[in-house]
């Protein structure tokens, strides 16, 4: 009962200019020219790709998503897709880092612009820059948080990038 009264009535807002995902702790917004490729997120294992229940968003620039998220929702971003990035690199043999040295990698993180982000913002920003590597996506949609199936949100929010371009 107290889940129902706690989250949002809407999750994601789609215009001809922006994503914007709500929820209780706060969201985010990118613009659809910021985005850069949206698809299904997958692990490779022994040359097969295994789907997972999320949905990839690959940015082209970090520089105004990060500057414009909030603590509490860079937070739950860290936290809720941690696991995508201890599936990554139990599956991927190639990889050089330990998972120790990037779960919680709060180096200083230096924008396109030359902006430099530190604490939470540089952790959120270092995260995205592992998930990229790993996985080819900054961050991810879970399917919890949307209204129908995975394939369908994708097919959504592609036709609303492709009528902003």
């Amino acid at each position: 009962m107290i889940k129902i009264i706690t989250t949002p009535s809407i999750s994601f807002t789609l215009t001809f200019m922006h994503c914007q995902y709500h929820s209780r702790y706060g969201g985010w917004a990118t613009t659809w020219h910021n985005v850069a490729h949206i698809g299904h997120a997958t692990v490779r294992t022994q040359g097969w790709h295994t789907s997972l229940p999320w949905i990839g968003i690959r940015l082209n620039s970090y520089d105004n998503f990060i500057s414009s998220i909030c603590p509490r929702v860079a937070s739950r971003l860290l936290l809720e897709q941690r696991v995508l990035l201890i599936m990554a690199l139990k599956y991927n043999v190639d990889s050089h880092h330990q998972l120790e040295d990037i779960l919680f990698d709060d180096s200083p993180f230096i924008t396109q612009d030359g902006e430099q982000f530190i604490g939470l913002q540089a952790m959120l920003a270092n995260r995205m820059r592992y998930n990229r590597e790993l996985l080819g996506f900054d961050f991810f949609i879970a399917d919890d948080v949307i209204d129908r199936p995975i394939a369908d949100f994708i097919g959504l929010l592609r036709r609303y990038k492709a009528a902003a371009t």
